[in-house]
């Protein structure tokens, strides 16, 4: 996988906004086979920072409903956290 492979968005919320303010953290959406190498190297390439540590977990996707009766569900993805060298940013504009 490439790094546009591994790496799929980064996640702009309220919470996000605080982490990366405060703890130099970003919310990373990411291919659900990557493991924590491939998305520290991905990041690395895309953005030409040093990345310090990567915590990534599975999220399960919620049942939705748009109307019908019957619920449909949101797809599962991966979540990473990635904390930067204390320096580095990512220009999220």
């Amino acid at each position: 996988m490439n790094a546009f492979d591994v790496i799929k968005t980064i996640r702009i919320t309220e919470k996000g906004t605080l982490q990366s303010s405060k703890f130099n953290q970003y919310t990373v959406v990411a291919d659900p086979r990557a493991n924590k190498v491939q998305i520290r190297h991905a990041i690395q390439d895309l953005f030409k920072v040093k990345v310090i540590a990567v915590n990534t977990l599975s999220v399960r996707g919620k049942k939705r409903r748009q109307s019908t009766k019957q619920a449909g569900t949101a797809s599962n993805w991966k979540k990473a956290i990635v904390t930067l060298k204390k320096d580095d940013k990512i220009s999220l504009v």
